[in-house]
């Protein structure tokens, strides 16, 4: 038995009860390894109408893992990804209804409106890197007055003290950074993806905070089809082109930049906030949106509305 294995494996924290009946019981996971910890919950499958979860990350490799079982996933009424290739796979192994769920971001903490903050980060460049793009910018930065923000600390397995702080500080980073380096999900990992490319999170993060993005989406129709808009990303080959010569010809057209970023911040807002991905998945079980969500949803548009009305610091 699974949930069994599980709980011998790795302890469960202290088990909660469920005191009321709900419609609809929404668990958020990173990985399909987190299911057991639903356990925890005492009577979590009695006390809802409907059960469904969303799985941040599921890569084709793990379909085969002997870990990956059906029985997990028969708990629940529906499955939602945030990879969009493993979705009609996985249906078919666990005889659930999946659904590609894009990642989002909560647009109201990166939107660097309604006061709009100087950007004193010339290139912010978190996460996985490429060494063609790294060098020639730390270089530039050591050479002239050119401010590179890139991680430090490197293949180590980190925690974070305070989950909102850290929240805080990468909505800060990146609405004070004129321009982000972005990659498809793990782009230098095709082994843990089997090479498949997905949009990962920090699109969504850096054209919430307004920054011009250059780099290298997802192929496909997928980012093009949640990034609809002109200039939403710069693409670069970035094993033929230089990053100098790209950020310098940027540098070139300024009005450019300041219609960039003045299209990247509404759209997100209009687009990308997870109010708009809740929707969604009340709809798949026709449940109705609550008077808070269509707040938000109006304070969203009618955001975008006067930035889109204004001229965009950059």
């Amino acid at each position: 038995h699974s949930d069994r294995w599980a709980s011998l494996i790795a302890p469960f924290p202290q088990e909660i009860s469920l005191d009321h009946e709900y419609d609809l019981i929404f668990a958020i996971l990173d990985n399909p390894w987190q299911m057991h910890l639903l356990e925890s919950i005492k009577g979590w499958r009695d006390k809802s109408r409907y059960k469904a979860c969303f799985i941040v990350e599921v890569w084709q490799p793990d379909l085969s893992n002997w870990r990956l079982l059906e029985e997990p996933f028969q708990n629940f009424d529906h499955i939602f990804l945030g990879v969009n290739h493993c979705t009609q796979q996985l249906t078919k192994l666990v005889d659930r209804p999946c659904t590609y769920l894009p990642l989002a971001v909560d647009t109201l903490r990166f939107c660097p409106y309604p006061e709009p903050i100087q950007r004193s980060i010339d290139v912010c460049n978190i996460g996985r890197r490429s060494p063609q793009i790294h060098e020639p910018l730390f270089k530039r930065s050591q050479e002239q007055n050119f401010f590179y923000y890139f991680d430090t600390i490197r293949k180590q397995k980190l925690e974070i003290e305070n989950y909102l702080e850290h929240r805080c500080l990468l909505a800060s980073l990146l609405q004070r950074s004129r321009y982000t380096i972005n990659y498809f999900a793990k782009f230098n990992a095709p082994s843990e993806t089997g090479g498949t490319e997905e949009i990962g999170s920090r699109f969504f993060e850096s054209a919430a905070a307004g920054t011009v993005m250059i780099g290298m989406p997802p192929s496909g129709d997928t980012f093009p089809k949640y990034f609809d808009w002109t200039d939403a990303i710069v693409k670069v080959d970035f094993n033929r082109e230089n990053i100098i010569d790209v950020i310098d010809n940027l540098d070139s057209q300024p009005e450019r930049l300041a219609q960039i970023s003045r299209n990247n911040i509404p759209n997100t807002l209009l687009k990308h906030d997870w109010v708009y991905r809740w929707r969604d998945i009340l709809a798949t079980f026709n449940l109705e949106v609550t008077p808070v969500m269509l707040e938000r949803e109006q304070h969203l548009h009618q955001l975008a509305q006067r930035i889109q009305t204004e001229t965009a610091i950059f």
